[in-house]
């Protein structure tokens, strides 16, 4: 099943913007294996997009992944953080197991 996220890209990494009590977060505690590709906002495959395994894991300084989110959406994630109940967000942190 492919989920589209909001993610930034940083040292190596992407950072995934969700909250806890999401499917994605749910499946991902049960796995860590995820697949990565690229994704239109729907979360249709795009044809350059093939998916390539990564590890994950809870980041440690959410709020500084929420930062990098924030930097790369602008004006979208301000409009976002007016919605709301933030209190269980958190950043997924995915790596290549490289």
């Amino acid at each position: 099943m492919d989920t589209p996220v909001w993610v930034a890209a940083e040292g190596g990494k992407l950072y995934v913007m969700t909250t806890l009590a999401t499917g994605k977060a749910k499946r991902i505690r049960n796995n860590p294996q995820v697949g990565v590709c690229v994704c239109d906002m729907r979360g249709g495959r795009r044809a350059s997009g093939s998916r390539r395994g990564a590890d994950r894991r809870v980041a440690r300084g959410v709020a500084a992944g929420l930062a990098r989110v924030g930097r790369k959406y602008g004006w979208q994630f301000r409009l976002s953080r007016l919605r709301g109940n933030h209190d269980n967000e958190t950043i997924l942190e995915i790596s290549d197991p490289a």
